[in-house]
Parts: C-alpha cells; sequence; structure tokens
C-alpha cells in the first residue's frame, strides 16, 4: 500500500508526482530522489549503518566524495558497505579531454564484488542508477542479481536517467524522497523479522 502521493520541493517535474513506498513491503528497488548527490550518498550511508547496527547483513557499495577535488581528479570512489574496499571509478584523461571519464574497471570490480555478497544478505544498498547501468553496465549485475534472489534495493537516480531506470524496475521499483526515517520503516518491513530493530 502506498502513502500517497506528493511533490518533492525544490526539483525538476520528473519527481511529481512521486508514489511513496515506505509502508510497501513488495516494492523491492526504491531510488532515492529530490537532493543533491552527495546529500543522497551520505543519505544511504547512514541508513546502510542503521541497519548494520540493527544486526542485519547489508550488501553494497555507496559512493564517497573528497573536498576539494573534482571527481575526475580522483575525488570520488565507491566504497564497499561490508568490506569497507575503496574501488576508483574516474580515470585522469587529462584537462583537456571532453571523454568521460568514468573508469567501467572500477565498476566493475566493485560490482563483482557486491554480487558475491548478495546471497547472504539482508538488503542491498547500491550507490545509483546512472549513465552505465543505463547503458547496461556499471552495477546493473548488482541489480539484476539483488532482483533475482528478491532481495531490497535501496539506490539513488538523476532525473537523466530516471526513465531507464522506470524502464528497468518496472513494477517492482519506485522512487522516494529523501526521508531518513521513512526509508529505514521501508528497510524494515522490506526484510523483517531480520531488520527490525
Amino acid at each position: 500500500m502506498s502513502i500517497g502521493t506528493q511533490r518533492l520541493a525544490g526539483n525538476a517535474d520528473w519527481l511529481a508526482p512521486l508514489t511513496l513506498y515506505a509502508d510497501s513491503p513488495s516494492t523491492r528497488i526504491v531510488a532515492v530522489a529530490g537532493a543533491d548527490g552527495i546529500a543522497i550518498q551520505e543519505l544511504l550511508t547512514r541508513l546502510a549503518q542503521r541497519w548494520m547496527a540493527g544486526g542485519a547483513r547489508v550488501a553494497g557499495v555507496v559512493e564517497e566524495t573528497s573536498p576539494g577535488l573534482p571527481k575526475s581528479c580522483g575525488g570520488a570512489r565507491l566504497r564497499n558497505l561490508r568490506t569497507t574496499a575503496a574501488y576508483e571509478i574516474y580515470q585522469d584523461l587529462g584537462p583537456r579531454s571532453t571523454a568521460c571519464c568514468l573508469d567501467a574497471r572500477g565498476f566493475a570490480e566493485a560490482c563483482q564484488h557486491v554480487v558475491d555478497d548478495i546471497a547472504e544478505c539482508d538488503v542491498v544498498v547500491l550507490s545509483k542508477f546512472g549513465k552505465l547501468e543505463a547503458d547496461r553496465g556499471g552495477l546493473l549485475a548488482a541489480f539484476t542479481a539483488a532482483a533475482l534472489l528478491e532481495k531490497p534495493v535501496l539506490t539513488a537516480v538523476s532525473p537523466a536517467f530516471a526513465d531507464s531506470y522506470r524502464a528497468f524496475v518496472g513494477p517492482f521499483g519506485g522512487f522516494a524522497p529523501p526521508d531518513e526515517d521513512m526509508l529505514h520503516a521501508w528497510g524494515r518491513l522490506a526484510r523483517a523479522p531480520s531488520m527490525a530493530d
């Protein structure tokens, strides 16, 4: 059952209306939208930490940024939530390059480690459904493995990839605002009783 439809302030029309899924454990993949990327990654990290503190087994990765460094100069990496391993995801192509600086190798390594953990976890947290996933790469294998094993997934998505995300998740996914308490409740419901705290 949905808790309603709301318009999120401060963002584009693609977010409105959003069906919110905090009380629906049948919604298996939830993408957080409606805040900047750094704030959402921090939210995903806090939620994973709360679930783990409550005894849940969490598999996944979040994106970390280093203040003052552009992403393309090593200012961002993926961090494994279980092992704390770091994966470099940007390559320095030089100051004049206009090519995409995402490093598919870092994503592939991170993804394989997450896939290896999914069977034994209670919930999966994946940094985002973005450009690489829309192009059938990046962390898509982890999204797919979680779906096949019926594990709940918390992720993020930007407006540019919302249509690709919708096409991938179909009726099994949705969007939610960056509301920590609501998302924490969704996680507990989606994987009760092991996540009850």
